[in-house]
């Protein structure tokens, strides 16, 4: 039986090795991991690749980290801090950062009017940059029971996502990720989680979380908040392991790195930090520009974990 503690460090370490797993193979076809690696666990998969060391994870975990980081040092969700810390990051030119998020921490507007000031001008902020970053804040704040974990998801994406849809996505993911933790099958929680979901949005999510939908079904580059998630569902539904799970991410094509950074939390969630392979947590590296040219290891990352769930 997978314990608590482990299911925790299966989510924030897992999500950060699909980001580092897949980075090289973002905006591919599909089927090009599985071309590439036909036999799991023969040739180098944490293969670096598209600017990507091997094992580096991308803007995803880092912007994760921070958002970590400031839960442990705060004592809880102080959102001008991570705010902060996000502008701070960004002014430091990392190697890849969404287009909706440095519009948002450049802008020069204060922490809680950024996002909604540029949605209200460019009307088009539902990337799955707020989704991303989601793993440890579920972690974080899953024993705070649904209302409050979903709340917490929402207050975050706000930071640099002014349209609700990035909310309710990241809400959703907080709450299936907390069933995760319980022991509980995330795929039972669906249901229930869509009825607390915002009633302008419910539908376009009861729609790609559905059991009979496919990510060839999405009316969306999966870079959209939606889509995203339905994908990661998709990848966890439809195998029986975190590494199926992932390689099927991946293998989606597309936003690879972000697809896969959303399963592996929610796979190393499922079936805990022991299904996570070695082979991809020794390379796994997650350099944080802005703060001092530090960088984050399997360990970090587990200590970070314990801190978040202390």
């Amino acid at each position: 039986m997978v314990v608590r503690a482990e299911r925790a460090l299966g989510a924030v370490i897992g999500s950060a090795v699909g980001d580092a797993l897949g980075a090289p193979f973002e905006f591919g076809p599909e089927g090009v991991f599985s071309d590439r690696f036909p036999e799991p666990g023969h040739g180098s998969e944490m293969c670096g690749g598209g600017g990507w060391d091997p094992g580096e994870a991308t803007d995803d975990t880092q912007m994760a980290v921070l958002v970590a980081e400031s839960l442990v040092e705060c004592g809880g969700l102080e959102l001008p801090d991570i705010f902060r810390r996000f502008q701070r990051w960004a002014a430091a030119e990392p190697k890849d950062i969404g287009l909706q998020t440095e519009a948002v921490l450049s802008s020069g507007d204060p922490w809680d009017m950024a996002a909604a000031l540029h949605f209200q001008v460019n009307q088009r902020a539902a990337g799955n940059g707020a989704l991303m970053r989601a793993a440890p804040s579920a972690v974080h704040f899953a024993p705070h029971g649904r209302e409050a974990t979903m709340d917490a998801a929402r207050r975050l994406a706000a930071l640099t996502h002014g349209d609700r849809a990035a909310w309710e996505g990241t809400a959703v993911f907080h709450e299936l990720l907390r069933a995760a933790l319980a022991g509980d099958d995330p795929l039972d929680a669906v249901e229930a989680t869509l009825e607390a979901v915002h009633p302008e949005h419910r539908r376009r999510y009861a729609t790609v979380l559905a059991a009979d939908w496919h990510p060839d079904q999405a009316t969306e580059f999966n870079g959209a908040v939606w889509p995203c998630l339905g994908s990661a569902v998709w990848a966890l539904r439809t195998t029986t392991s975190y590494e199926a799970a992932v390689r099927a991410a991946i293998d989606l094509g597309g936003d690879t790195d972000t697809v896969a950074a959303v399963t592996g939390g929610l796979a190393g969630a499922v079936y805990g930090l022991a299904a996570v392979p070695e082979r991809w947590t020794a390379p796994l590296h997650v350099p944080l520009p802005g703060f001092a040219n530090r960088v984050l290891r399997t360990s970090d990352l587990a200590n970070l974990t314990h801190r978040l769930t202390g």
